[in-house]
């Protein structure tokens, strides 16, 4: 570890942070809280020269820009397909190595994705958030409502052509 990242890393055990005053979330530097801050102000200092689109960090702007260019310069190692993120190359090479590093603490099922844990986990709690306009039945993911509704929309399809 180097010296400048040593000393970042003790002011966590320290005590020495720059807090949030809107939200009193800890940061070890000033040039993280910053940017932090603009989420409660709304000004997003930041714009795509293509389109206008503003964003709170100048990273954010050069990510957004590949959709524009085509960038994509992520490659996989496996296969060389290319991404235009970081993070979904990591997530594409899970495919060839078949790690699942994300386990239901309730049940123990494996998931490539941290978002489709967190999807999953929703079953254990029995909760069903997305509801059917028509039947009112609950489910536990947006996709399988949209499956559902098909059911009302083809039996109005189905009646109509009669």
């Amino acid at each position: 570890m180097q010296k400048s990242a040593l000393a970042l890393h003790q002011r966590i055990h320290t005590g020495e942070l720059y807090p949030c005053p809107e939200c009193g979330k800890c940061f070890t530097r000033v040039s993280h809280l910053i940017p932090h801050q603009r989420t409660h102000s709304g000004v997003k200092p930041f714009s795509c020269s293509e389109c206008g689109k503003c964003f709170l960090q100048k990273s954010a702007v050069t990510r957004h820009m590949r959709i524009h260019t085509g960038e994509k310069p992520y490659a996989c190692s496996i296969c060389g397909k290319c991404f235009s993120m970081k993070s979904n190359v990591i997530e594409h090479e899970r495919t060839h190595t078949g790690e699942k590093p994300f386990s239901c603490s309730e049940c123990g099922k494996c998931f490539t994705e941290r978002s489709n844990l967190a999807t999953h986990q929703i079953i254990h709690t029995g909760v069903r958030p997305y509801s059917c306009s028509v039947c009112s039945r609950g489910f536990t993911t947006k996709q399988n409502l949209l499956k559902h509704q098909q059911v009302h929309t083809n039996a109005k399809s189905r009646a109509s052509s009669e």
